[in-house]
């Protein structure tokens, strides 16, 4: 509505609106024309101030409020995650220095059952090394091999089975001079005594040749396995129950069949210890002796044993190992000689 107001100059004409039922506000004409004045102005210039870059900055000012927006969000999120992620991870960590303090006690625990276990392992090598020992004694007898003859094949077993271990622990250690005095040491050489003490007896004999096959077996592939020098000892107590062995027919025959017997006689042959090679010679000597057996190995012992070996073993200073080098030479050549005669009549 319009509302005209007396004044000194006269009358004012004011538009007054009413806001409320009891309230008005009151604009005098020449603010309201001079409102109309700005207004037209503004339109006029608004075209030339709103065009499309401003537009675009708009745009691109509503985008990057979205994108603030959406950024607000993630960064939100990811503060949530992180704090998910930390308190998982304070989870984990005492999860870890509970584990470690348990895995600290089961290493103890462990080293605890480690060092009992070597005192049983070294208090049974002990016992065995000591049970060995009288057993080698014992079996010295004759009567004492008759005894426990029915009750070997367990025993034997095991022998075999202790031997061979103890030879590939110390190929894997490569420390065989360590061992030389040791327990265990003792334990094999107290079991091959009492093997060939069992050879050495003619029932012993019958029962390595028909019941012991793996056992024989096993001594020959240790012999393979151990180096030159090592554990002479050792070496000449299988060699000892290899021999005695042969003694028996089916014994040699035997052994005699073994594929590696010719390279393994020639290996030994070159040992340092002489009662190595002394007791290489008399397996030798028994497999020459007969004829037999030789016959199906003649082409290879021929082509490949070193007798340029044997004859430097006939002069050595050790008066047992020059006296069985110089038969086993005897016995080469008579087995040659006989050789060549058989060759001259089949032609």
């Amino acid at each position: 509505c319009i509302i005209y107001f007396r004044t000194n100059s006269g009358y004012e004409e004011m538009i007054c609106r009413d806001v409320g039922s009891d309230c008005f506000v009151r604009v005098r004409k020449r603010d309201l024309e001079k409102l109309e004045a700005e207004v037209r102005t503004q339109r006029e210039l608004m075209p030339k101030v709103i065009n499309s870059d401003f537009i675009d900055t708009i745009h691109k000012g509503r985008s990057l409020d979205a994108f603030k927006e959406r950024s607000d969000r993630e960064q939100q999120q990811q503060r949530e995650d992180c704090l998910h992620i930390r308190s998982r991870l304070d989870v984990a960590l005492s999860e870890c220095k509970r584990e470690r303090q348990e895995k600290l006690v089961l290493k103890q625990q462990l080293r605890e059952c480690r060092e009992e276990l070597q005192q049983q392992k070294a208090l049974c090598t002990e016992l065995g090394a000591a049970s060995c020992t009288l057993l080698w004694s014992a079996s010295q007898r004759e009567e004492a091999i008759r005894d426990i003859l029915g009750k070997l094949e367990p025993f034997l077993s095991i022998a075999g089975q202790t031997m061979e271990a103890f030879i590939k622990f110390l190929n894997d250690e490569a420390k065989p001079q360590q061992s030389s005095n040791s327990k265990e040491h003792h334990l094999v050489l107290a079991l091959a005594g009492v093997v060939t003490n069992i050879a050495a007896v003619s029932c012993g004999r019958d029962f390595l040749s028909s019941s012991a096959h793996i056992l024989l077996d096993t001594l020959l592939q240790l012999l393979c396995l151990m180096k030159p020098g090592v554990f002479p000892k050792l070496k000449v107590l299988m060699l000892m129950a290899l021999y005695n062995i042969t003694i028996s027919g089916n014994g040699l025959k035997l052994i005699s069949e073994s594929p590696g017997l010719l390279p393994l006689l020639c290996t030994l042959l070159k040992d340092p210890d002489p009662e190595v090679c002394l007791q290489s010679l008399r397996l030798l000597q028994s497999l020459l002796l007969e004829r037999e057996v030789m016959s199906h190995m003649t082409t290879d012992f021929l082509s490949s044993f070193p007798l340029s070996r044997i004859h430097h073993l006939a002069s050595s200073r050790h008066p047992a190992l020059k006296q069985i080098a110089q038969e086993t030479l005897e016995d080469l050549a008579s087995f040659t000689n006989t050789q060549t005669k058989d060759a001259v009549k089949e032609q």
